[in-house]
Parts: structure tokens; C-alpha cells; sequence
């Protein structure tokens, strides 16, 4: 039968993600899909220490402060914008009214995430724009403008090497540390539109290009297809948002499922459909709640859970088991 479109065939690499794995994500908006998906599954992920980040100079800064682990933010690191205390490697849900309260809750991130990373064996980094913004007058590339008027920036696209050699450097340094620590390199499939489509496609083929040299170079890397999966495997319009820009619903499922079949062997899938009954038994409200018919669907739940945390003492159930608990009246 003729085949209407040019579905993508992603091979398995030399690595697998298994439950036992802790994983990191960091980078766009992209990492948040696939990182939510790892948790719902019940894999130890952790995802953006920072918030989301969209360029790779600031994704190269920010795991070389998490690397060394010792190097909180500092009071003069905060600035004030539109009555919120910032910093310009921090993503705005981490802004705050209260100085001392934001940089208190920044630090307890940073150090929580500075000791996963010391034992993290898997990382997932999604690079979104080649594009930067420096900030005025020698200041670094910032990984969100927190909507600062644009004469305090520079604005540049960088080149194949500039965004090789800062992440080469961190992740090399990364590997010699924790020799089984596997990376997994993707782009974002979300296009930046602002500087228009030209531009877009010079910014994502900088990454791509990138992408390809630190596969290359660095041991124990490699690239996952998103970008090309969206763009040139779905290549329809009806896969995005009403924007036109962001992956819709949809679209993120069939890059999951890619994702999943290359990543996953069959044994951890065995154990995620199991997880996956559990999590969707959770998520289902019953009609009648003091029913003998659900009081026993509770019980076979929650003995369910109970099998699987013997076998995985490490898998967290507890959000399912406070769903399955019997309801109590006062």
C-alpha cells in the first residue's frame, strides 16, 4: 500500500532508561512534556533545576553550577523587575515579592538538585534557540529576560562552536565524574518565531549541527529525532497548538511513544503497563464510593501496589494509595 507520509525510524541506542535510573532533564519546554511523562511512569526524574531554559550557553551554566555543588546564589545576584525579585538564570515561576524568600527557596532547589545530579546516571537535554541575549554591558547570556526593556541586552545567535565548547567542557567533566552517566541530546520541536521563519531555521540548524559534533565527541551521547519528528514525519499543521508553533497534544504522544519504544526495553515496559493500570485505577472517580464493588476495587489496587513495591521497593506509590485508601466518616 502507498504510504502517505515519511515516518521517521528512531534506532535504539547502546543505553536504555530503566527505573532504577535517576534522570535529569534540562533545557526548553520540551523537557517539561517528556520529563512528566518519565514521573507519571514512576521513573526518578527530575526536571529543569532552573526552570525552563532555552539556550545552550545557559544550559552549559547551569549544570556546571550544579556540578560543583557548592555555589548557592548570592543577594546581589537578585534583581528588582516589575515588583519581583529575579535572577537571570532563573525561570519566572521561581520570581518573587519577598528578596529574602525567593533567594531562600532558589537555594533549597539548588542544593536539592546539586545532589541529585552528584548521582544522576541519565541526562536529557533539550536545546531550544541558538539565539541569546547578553546582558549590558559585560554582563553573562541570561536564560529568561523576565520581559526587561531590550536595550539592557545584546541579542546573538551563536555559533556551532560556541554552543559545542561551553557544553562539551561540563559534560566531559560530568562523565569523568560518574563514568556511567549516559547523555540524550534532542531540539526542541517548538519554533521561535519572533525572529521570524529564516531565522528560526538558521538557530535550529546551528543546534542540529551542534547536537552532531558532541554525539561525536563525548562518549555514551546520543541524539533523539523530536525536532525532526514534528517537522518532517508529522508535517501537518493539525500536530500543533493554535499558535501554529507548540507541538499539540497529540503530536507529544507520538514523540513519546518514539521516545519510549527506543529507550525502553522490554522488561521495563512490562512493569510500565502495570504502572500504568495503577495510575489510571487512580485517576478514575467512582459513582458510588461506599460501594462494596469499590471497596473491593480498592483492595485490588492497593495489593497491586503492594506486589510491585516488593519487587521495586524504590517505585513512590503514594499518591495512588491515599486514592485507594477507604473513605472514613466522621
Amino acid at each position: 500500500m502507498e504510504s502517505f507520509r515519511t515516518e521517521i525510524t528512531v534506532d535504539k541506542p547502546a543505553f536504555a532508561l530503566a527505573l532504577p535510573d535517576k534522570i535529569l532533564l534540562i533545557g526548553s519546554c520540551f523537557t517539561e512534556h517528556i520529563g512528566r511523562r518519565l514521573q507519571d511512569a514512576k521513573f526518578n526524574a527530575r526536571i529543569n533545576p532552573f526552570g525552563i531554559v532555552y539556550n545552550p550557553a545557559s544550559v552549559a551554566r547551569c549544570l556546571d553550577r550544579l556540578l560543583d555543588g557548592n555555589r548557592p546564589f548570592r543577594p546581589e545576584e537578585l534583581s528588582l523587575h516589575h515588583d519581583l525579585w529575579h535572577t537571570w538564570e532563573h525561570h519566572g515561576h521561581f520570581s518573587g515579592t519577598d528578596p529574602a524568600e525567593t533567594l531562600a527557596r532558589i537555594n533549597a532547589a539548588y542544593r536539592a538538585d546539586a545532589a541529585f545530579l552528584a548521582s544522576c546516571n541519565r541526562l536529557i537535554l533539550s536545546l531550544g534557540t541558538a539565539m541569546t541575549y547578553r546582558l549590558l554591558p559585560d554582563g553573562p547570556v541570561t536564560a529568561n529576560c523576565h520581559k526587561a526593556p531590550a536595550d539592557l541586552f545584546e541579542k546573538k545567535r551563536l555559533s556551532v562552536e560556541e554552543i559545542v565548547t561551553p557544553l562539551y567542557d561540563v559534560l566531559r567533566r560530568m562523565q569523568i565524574r560518574t563514568p556511567e552517566l549516559r547523555i540524550v541530546l534532542t531540539i526542541s520541536p517548538v519554533r521561535h518565531w519572533r525572529d521570524g521563519a529564516v531565522e528560526n531555521q538558521r538557530s535550529k540548524a546551528a543546534l542540529a549541527l551542534a547536537c552532531a559534533e558532541l554525539e561525536a565527541r563525548l562518549p555514551g551521547t546520543v541524539y533523539f529525532p523530536a525536532y525532526e519528528l514534528l517537522l518532517d514525519d508529522l508535517r501537518d499543521y493539525r500536530f500543533y497548538d493554535p499558535d501554529m508553533l507548540h507541538p499539540a497534544p497529540v503530536a507529544i504522544d507520538y514523540i513519546w511513544r518514539k521516545f519510549a519504544a527506543a529507550f525502553f526495553d522490554a522488561a521495563t515496559n512490562q512493569v510500565l503497563e502495570q504502572i500504568g493500570k495503577i495510575t489510571a485505577a487512580a485517576a478514575h472517580r467512582p459513582f458510588r464510593p461506599d460501594s462494596p464493588r469499590h471497596r473491593e476495587f480498592q483492595r485490588r489496587q492497593l495489593e497491586a501496589i503492594a506486589r510491585l513495591e516488593a519487587e521495586f521497593p524504590y517505585l513512590d506509590f503514594s499518591r495512588e494509595k491515599k486514592a485507594f485508601e477507604p473513605a472514613t466518616h466522621l
